[in-house]
């Protein structure tokens, strides 16, 4: 196994590492929307938050050395399904044309109170 630390992504905020590799595969760790250089939530609308959540996905999956196109699975993770749609709308235009396996998941609470969280899993050949 191999640990992954994503200088681009937010800092954990606990015991934890950004992703691990375990031969070709790749686990993410869920990412929440914090800003990088802050550590702190971005706006609460789900849209902002949910851009937030993809852009430190996808910098935790280049610290690894894949892109989302070699995501094999994700998982989101949903304060309120009523937000789906505008989730789903982002999420879709950032993994295009690409469309892994998904579960989502409507969770009482989730870390710092934030909207979404997603984690993935990659292949890297």
């Amino acid at each position: 196994m191999k640990i992954i630390t994503a200088p681009d992504a937010p800092a954990a905020i606990g015991p934890y590492s950004h992703a691990v590799t375990a031969g070709n595969l790749i686990y993410s760790s869920g990412q929440i929307p914090l800003d990088p250089k802050t550590g702190k939530l971005v706006a609460d609308d789900i849209e902002t938050q949910t851009r937030q959540v993809l852009a430190n996905v996808a910098a935790v999956l280049a610290a690894a050395g894949v892109t989302t196109q070699q995501v094999v699975k994700s998982t989101v993770f949903l304060k309120d399904m009523a937000d789906f749609p505008k989730m789903n709308a982002l999420y879709e235009a950032a993994f295009a044309p690409h469309k892994p396996a998904r579960s989502t998941v409507q969770v009482a609470k989730l870390p710092l109170d934030s909207r979404v969280e997603i984690e993935v899993i990659a292949y890297r050949a």
